[in-house]
């Protein structure tokens, strides 16, 4: 509990002294509190980072603990993709083959595929992003380069967030002294939060102001995001239509391990978007259930903020999930 208290008061004052920066950042004293309460009661750490992009708002808890990504780390290669498209290094309609060396189990589908088999890049990362297909995560991987989405991540200023490798295969390269401590990648609340941030503003360059033609390529990737297919954390008590027959109000990226569950969503809300990075890790409720105890405590987490800073509740309409460039009706 001390630990988790000193941590409230260290995001209190990061996000004061992000205020004193310039207008658009002003901390949020209640939602860190609620984080804590919910953190108290919650079997295993918790690390929240939250952003009205409207109004500037910002909360978090822990928000700069380095914790296991788990496959909340797609968000970094499908920025690098986005990134790499835009530079003409790649294409959405290119064909990547995939071979029986990168089939792995774990979540998606590829793995049970014969091989030899073909694929577009688009078809790629949506399979790693809507149902987390680890197969198809290797292969962007390979295709991307796994220096290069390391160079992009670190473009970024980020400073604690890595990919080490591809999904459960043998490094390649020499790992960091801390690979072992996190597995497939290392990242921060607040730091995943960046990430998140700069698909949803389409800066795919972060020197320059985003051009229109960025617009469709943010906007595809919007789109993966909003058909992920987990909604059992953070939209968890807050979206509880059934998505696959209305267009949702969240965008979000999952990730999970036996003591860890992960979440980092969009969430379009009537008083604007929202993003939302939350991470779990050594908790006691292991389950593979939809009862699993930190699914829950994401939810409650995304409940909360919604519950704060949208109380009208969430409006699919408030972000144009096709060209984030072009306000949505």
């Amino acid at each position: 509990m001390r630990r988790k208290l000193v941590a409230i008061c260290f995001a209190c004052f990061v996000s004061a002294s992000l205020a004193q920066q310039g207008p658009s950042f002003t901390s949020d004293a209640a939602l860190p509190a609620e984080f804590q309460k919910i953190a108290a009661a919650h079997q295993g750490g918790l690390a929240v980072y939250a952003v009205n992009l409207k109004t500037g708002q910002t909360a978090a808890f822990d928000a700069d603990q380095p914790v296991k990504t788990a496959s909340v780390i797609k968000l970094a290669i499908l920025y690098d993709a986005l990134r790499q498209i835009r530079a003409g290094r790649a294409s959405f309609d290119e064909n990547l083959v995939l071979e029986k060396n990168n089939q792995v189990s774990g979540s998606g589908v590829l793995a049970e595929f014969s091989t030899p088999h073909t694929l577009t890049l688009a078809d790629t990362l949506t399979l790693m992003v809507i149902v987390s297909d680890n197969t198809a995560t290797n292969l962007a991987i390979d295709r991307l380069g796994l220096d290069h989405i390391n160079q992009t991540i670190q473009s970024l200023g980020l400073k604690n967030t890595w990919l080490y490798k591809k999904i459960g295969l043998p490094a390649t390269a020499p790992m960091p002294a801390d690979q072992p401590e996190f597995g497939l990648g290392k990242t921060t609340a607040r730091e995943m939060a960046t990430i998140m941030r700069q698909i949803v503003e389409c800066r795919l360059d972060p020197a320059a102001k985003p051009s229109p033609a960025d617009g469709p390529l943010c906007g595809r990737a919007l789109t993966m995001l909003r058909n992920q297919q987990d909604r059992d954390s953070l939209p968890r008590y807050v979206e509880v239509f059934d998505t696959s027959e209305a267009g949702s109000a969240i965008g979000n990226k999952t990730g999970a391990l036996d003591a860890v569950r992960n979440d980092v969503a969009l969430f379009a809300t009537k008083n604007g978007p929202i993003l939302i990075s939350a991470f779990t890790w050594e908790n006691k409720d292991e389950r593979w259930t939809g009862d699993n105890e930190a699914e829950q405590t994401l939810g409650k987490i995304g409940a909360a903020v919604l519950k704060a800073w949208s109380p009208l509740g969430l409006d699919p309409n408030a972000v144009n999930w096709q060209n984030p460039l072009v306000s949505a009706k």
